[in-house]
């Protein structure tokens, strides 16, 4: 059993810069884009959304104005947000469960150690803070009243195929998604890894709460995969380089695997 998977991209920001991308980087000041992404994977008559983006409000507010609302992006696979059952939730940041409210009729899978980090001592501090929203918390603990999550506790299969594995670093519950396709193990790192960069050279993301969690999780995504080339960062531009265009001018198809290899 393999499934299709697919990169769904719904907003960028251009006036960036490495330093805000890399530590340590010389090169701090050079450009150095994002995009933000969503993802879906279907097959055997499943459909599971991982992250959900966020809303036009939430990136007015931030200054990063989205492209295409998350729940339009879904509409080249014929789905609307109501269609939309299972969402696995790599972390609450902002811009990954920024759209959960447009998704009403989906069930969580959230890492236990992400709702005790989002809702705990930990927020305390501005700098962990600032890349959460808390009205996007609230969401969360909305669904978990309604009996719309279901926890998982570091490594834990959603289907068969389809597995999540808690990765820390970036937050607590940084949750990475490993699933069986047609061109072997890829693994959805989300933000366990922003940029090839960062997991090809061991160089941390800024946004960090474990330093040593991010470190030994650029490891651990390249051995969940099949090849590392299989490995698809969170935010990076190239993955829309790397693998084929979709059906969409905002789709990429990742389940095929890289036309070009990025680790070369």
């Amino acid at each position: 059993m393999t499934y299709e998977v697919y990169a769904i991209k719904y907003a960028e920001q251009t006036a960036r810069v490495r330093g805000d991308n890399y530590m340590f980087d010389d090169n701090h000041d050079a450009p150095d884009p994002i995009d933000f992404y969503m993802w879906l994977i279907r097959g055997e008559g499943r459909v599971i959304l991982v992250d959900t983006g966020f809303d036009a409000a939430e990136g007015q507010a931030r200054g990063r104005p989205i492209r295409l609302d998350p729940g339009e992006a879904l509409k080249p696979f014929g789905l609307q947000p109501e269609d939309v059952t299972e969402i696995i939730v790599t972390h609450l940041h902002f811009d990954h469960a920024g759209g959960l409210h447009l998704f009403p009729n989906a069930q969580l899978h959230l890492q236990t150690a992400e709702m005790a980090y989002a809702t705990g001592p930990c927020m305390c501090h501005d700098a962990l803070r600032f890349p959460f929203t808390v009205g996007h918390v609230v969401e969360a603990v909305q669904r978990l009243y309604s009996g719309k999550i279901t926890f998982h506790d570091g490594d834990s299969e959603i289907a068969d195929g389809i597995t999540v594995h808690r990765i820390g670093g970036h937050t607590k519950g940084m949750q990475a998604v490993r699933i069986r396709t047609q061109a072997g193990w890829l693994v959805l790192a989300s933000d366990a890894a922003h940029f090839y960069g960062n997991f090809l050279h061991g160089v941390p993301f800024p946004i960090v709460v474990d330093m040593q969690d991010m470190l030994d999780g650029f490891a651990t995504i390249q051995a969940l995969a099949s090849a590392p080339k299989l490995v698809v960062p969170g935010h990076d531009p190239l993955v829309r380089a790397h693998f084929p265009a979709g059906t969409a001018e905002h789709v990429t198809r990742l389940d095929v695997g890289p036309l070009t290899d990025p680790t070369l």
